[in-house]
């Protein structure tokens, strides 16, 4: 099974990221061949990180559970929250097989909520230039469409936001995002 795991920020606590960062890489590193996407969020032109993304294949919803709460970031206080959810790869491929190379400065992470409805009734991922990572969310069954999740080059915000198909989203957030894991 597919998930999206997104630990957010708590405020202030970027210094306590800092310090923790080999041990979230390292973390990390015992999930290397599970990553489908992986990286932060970021916020300005210093690229402040406000939370960090994780798309991985884990046996079960227990394993993935595990996965976030056992994160030293999470269990040192560094974040706020962690969405996790169910996902479903539309793409086939991890963020190393996207034929552009890394964002620079130009990756985006759009993640769009719905009201539940039938899993069939998700969109299709878009004919666009620069999709790294693209999928539905999906309820704890795999039976129903919650949101969407798309990763993608883009010349702004504005244009991320309008390569992603489809209506009905309750909420639609664009987040800077880049590439992660050990340079």
């Amino acid at each position: 099974m597919d998930f999206f795991c997104y630990h957010r920020d708590r405020a202030g606590s970027l210094a306590l990221r800092m310090e923790l960062l080999e041990d979230h890489w390292s973390y990390m590193d015992g999930f290397a061949q599970e990553m489908i996407a992986r990286g932060p969020t970021v916020e300005g032109d210093d690229e402040v990180p406000t939370g960090s993304v994780h798309i991985l294949t884990l046996p079960d919803t227990a394993s993935a559970r595990a996965f976030a709460f056992e994160e030293p970031g999470y269990q040192a206080g560094v974040y706020r929250d962690v969405m996790l959810r169910r996902w479903r790869n539309d793409l086939g491929r991890t963020m190393w097989q996207f034929p552009g190379g890394a964002p620079e400065g130009d990756g985006y992470l759009v993640l769009a909520l719905g009201e539940p409805r039938p899993v069939g009734d998700a969109p299709a991922a878009p004919d666009v230039a620069g999709l790294i990572a693209y999928g539905p969310l999906l309820s704890d069954d795999g039976d129903a469409w919650l949101g969407t999740i798309a990763m993608l080059r883009a010349a702004s915000a504005d244009d991320a936001r309008a390569a992603l198909p489809g209506t009905g989203y309750a909420e639609v957030n664009v987040h800077q995002w880049r590439f992660g894991g050990r340079s």
